[in-house]
């Protein structure tokens, strides 16, 4: 993971007129602008088919998606399309650039804690679960041959590319909606976001806050809107995806060295990077590593934004600071 160049900065009061369309897919809020309104329907089309596409072979709540059939696979090598060949590739380049803080192979782990089927679905509330600290499966179990499009894991082994497959999917939408249509293009699916093609005058405004919400709506706690000129923002949440079992509260950011839920010394990060799967694994990371997330992001130059449990926010690499008693920039 390296260092970006992608520029944040303090928004400017306005932007250039784009256009914009929201909705809902693949469990979460979906946003795709553009800086010509008149080719809004169809980067929404382009958008729309790669999702699709992405929950056909990605998911792991859907029984007929190509992830779901690895569960029965039982140790032999099995061979990919070529999408799934690829989500599985960037993963696994995450795990490794990450010193494994990112590992897909939660998946098995993730169910067990109740996040077996789409949130919108999992029970806010339920009786106690017993929660058993183990390492998971370990991504470097995993035999990956990316040339031939095959992979073999343990029995068992469960994959869940939800830390990565977003951030990929939007990074891929927002280049492929740029090329083809050939305009400015922003891509929002939940926290992560990808721009491609030229920016807006003033760049593309983004607000980052505590607690989710539409951009569109009046912030619900601390907020701040920042200017993306290109590249991507990350944001990853302690908040946005927990439930309740016996009382004691679960988050979807999984620690795989015991698979549970991470401490939460965040209830957010948000970074900038030249690309939205840097940001992610930097931002899902950082959620993992807690306080000692700091020294990295200070040694790298990363820019980011971190929210602790009391509300306190900090900044690192050259993050506009917010003029707030509750903030600090690093």
């Amino acid at each position: 993971m390296s260092a970006t160049t992608t520029t944040t900065r303090p928004a400017p009061a306005a932007e250039a007129r784009v256009g914009a369309s929201d909705w809902t897919a693949i469990g979460t809020q979906i946003r795709v602008l553009v800086t010509n309104p008149g080719r809004l329907a169809a980067a929404r089309a382009i958008l729309e088919s790669d999702l699709d596409g992405l929950d056909r072979a990605c998911s792991r709540f859907r029984p007929d998606s190509e992830l779901a059939a690895l569960d029965a696979a039982d140790g032999r090598w099995v061979t990919l399309s070529p999408l799934l060949t690829e989500a599985i590739g960037v993963a696994l380049d995450a795990a490794r650039d990450s010193d494994g803080d990112i590992d897909p192979t939660v998946g098995e782990a993730m169910s067990a804690l109740g996040y077996d089927r789409d949130l919108a679905l999992v029970a806010a509330s339920g009786p106690a679960i017993k929660l058993s600290a183990r390492p998971v499966p370990g991504w470097r179990r995993i035999s990956f041959d990316r040339g031939s499009r095959s992979l073999r894991m343990p029995p068992g082994t469960r994959l869940d590319l939800g830390a990565t497959a977003k951030a990929w999917a939007a990074d891929r939408a927002a280049t492929r909606i740029a090329q083809r249509l050939r305009c400015g293009v922003l891509v929002s699916l939940g926290g992560d976001i990808a721009t491609a093609g030229p920016a807006p005058r003033g760049g593309w405004r983004v607000r980052v806050q505590d607690v989710t919400g539409h951009p569109d709506d009046p912030p619900s706690g601390q907020a701040q809107t920042v200017a993306l000129s290109d590249g991507a923002l990350a944001t990853s949440s302690t908040t946005a995806r927990r439930w309740e079992r016996g009382g004691a509260v679960l988050h979807h950011i999984l620690n795989p060295r015991d698979g549970l839920p991470a401490p939460t010394i965040w209830r957010t990060v948000s970074v900038a990077a030249a690309d939205c799967v840097t940001a992610n694994v930097a931002a899902t990371g950082a959620i993992i590593r807690g306080r000692a997330a700091l020294a990295r992001f200070e040694q790298q130059g990363i820019p980011a934004r971190l929210v602790d449990l009391d509300g306190r926010v900090i900044t690192t690499g050259g993050w506009p600071p917010v003029p707030s008693g509750a903030e600090r920039s690093a």
